[in-house]
């Protein structure tokens, strides 16, 4: 039997019925059309699905859609304000911190957590802070110093 939900999804409120054992996952990317989180591993492994919700960097392959009612959640495609990319992004920009493309959602929304709660991140904390989230591609090098080119230009925004 369908539930009834409402969820705040990018600054837009959003009233579905959904099925209890829908994943956030697919309601964001089926029901919503919010494609940029990615499903990549459907074990919760990879962090490619990885959106913000009330605050909290999550893997929304792991959180039921009913689960959600009630929040705010954060999607790649809600960082960006008026035409103007988010440092985080931004910085995936002007660091090369992606080639494929695959992972790179899921890292910057766990790295705009991240930055939210710690300004200042050392190298090892933005290296210990990905740990949910794999990149088969980069190396994560161009990754760490895009998140130290966001940290910088939040510093000089703030």
């Amino acid at each position: 039997m369908p539930n009834e939900i409402s969820v705040t999804v990018n600054g837009t409120r959003h009233t579905s019925s959904v099925e209890p054992r829908l994943l956030l996952v697919h309601y964001l990317r089926d029901e919503l059309g919010l494609t940029g989180t990615h499903v990549g591993c459907d074990t919760s492994q990879c962090g490619a699905c990885t959106v913000v919700v009330d605050g909290a960097a999550v893997k929304s392959c792991t959180v039921l859609a009913v689960q959600a009612d009630d929040s705010e959640v954060t999607t790649i495609e809600g960082l960006a304000q008026d035409g103007e990319l988010h440092p985080v992004q931004e910085g995936f920009w002007e660091e090369h911190g992606l080639q494929c493309g695959f992972c790179t959602p899921g890292i910057i929304m766990t790295l705009h957590q991240v930055l939210e709660e710690q300004p200042d991140p050392s190298e090892e904390e933005i290296r210990h802070s990905l740990a949910g989230n794999i990149c088969r591609c980069t190396g994560y090098q161009n990754i760490v110093k895009a998140a130290q080119y966001a940290a910088q230009r939040l510093q000089e925004q703030a």
